[in-house]
């Protein structure tokens, strides 16, 4: 594994992510010594992304959803408890 020192790694970064993203990770030395190890993150698959619809038929909102508690919170706007 390639160790680079921190001012190379400061000028050469750019190109040194891009291999480190195609497999070839890296570490960071200061003064001779080892400080970091630069590794490829591994991307979710996209089923594992999804967020949206996850609860689908799991909850259930009802028609009124909208103006539910709209009288009550007209009560407290007109000084009423």
């Amino acid at each position: 594994m390639r160790t680079v020192n921190m001012h190379e790694a400061k000028t050469h970064l750019s190109s040194l992510v891009e291999a480190a993203a195609n497999g070839e990770p890296f570490i960071i030395a200061r003064a001779g010594k080892p400080v970091v190890k630069v590794v490829a993150v591994e991307a979710p698959e996209s089923a594992k992304m999804r967020r949206i619809g996850f609860l689908d038929g799991k909850i259930s909102v009802p028609d009124d959803f909208d103006r539910m508690g709209s009288a009550e919170i007209e009560a407290l706007f007109e000084g009423k408890e």
